[in-house]
């Protein structure tokens, strides 16, 4: 009976650990991030972010009220460094993701560049910052703010260079 009980609560911790994979609570980031990282909590960039997540954003904000400190760290995606697309670009590799959440902030000064969708986006949001950030060779904005939802963000001290593609040039903010 004891062993049976230690193997019922192993695997209820290794279901646990299997359940919370690609979601970071107050985390430090830093390095290669290769599948989706959705964050809850208020955390910061510790160093420089290679992106190789296809298909998806590479951090999103999974929660409202979650401030992301870029502490002057780069987070680079996949698309060409010169260019970014040499076509129309994949509207959903975003660099960083806000979706339907409110009050998140986004606090540079941080690089978010080279991802085949936008920098930044945020997608019917309401009442979130971006702060002092700098988004260059996106394929499509810098800062993307869409969605009928959308009301009362704040973008301000930002910096937007060479973002869009020849298929659809939306370029900065």
């Amino acid at each position: 009976m004891l062993r049976l009980r230690r193997m019922t609560s192993f695997a209820a911790f290794l279901g646990a650990v299997v359940v919370s994979a690609g979601i970071a609570q107050a985390a430090d980031i830093g390095g290669t991030i290769s599948s989706p990282l959705t964050i809850t909590e208020n955390s910061q960039l510790v160093d420089d972010v290679t992106c190789t997540v296809t298909g998806a954003a590479c951090i999103a904000i999974g929660a409202p009220n979650v401030t992301l400190q870029l502490n002057g760290f780069t987070i680079t995606g996949l698309a060409d460094p010169k260019t970014a697309c040499a076509g129309g670009g994949t509207g959903t590799e975003h660099g960083i993701s806000v979706t339907g959440q409110t009050n998140v902030t986004i606090d540079g000064p941080g690089l978010v560049q080279q991802f085949r969708g936008g920098g930044v986006f945020l997608n019917n949001t309401t009442r979130n910052k971006v702060i002092g950030v700098t988004v260059s060779t996106n394929c499509f904005s810098g800062i993307w703010v869409t969605g009928p939802n959308s009301a009362e963000n704040e973008l301000y001290d930002n910096i937007s260079v060479r973002n869009g593609n020849a298929v659809s040039p939306c370029g900065g903010i």
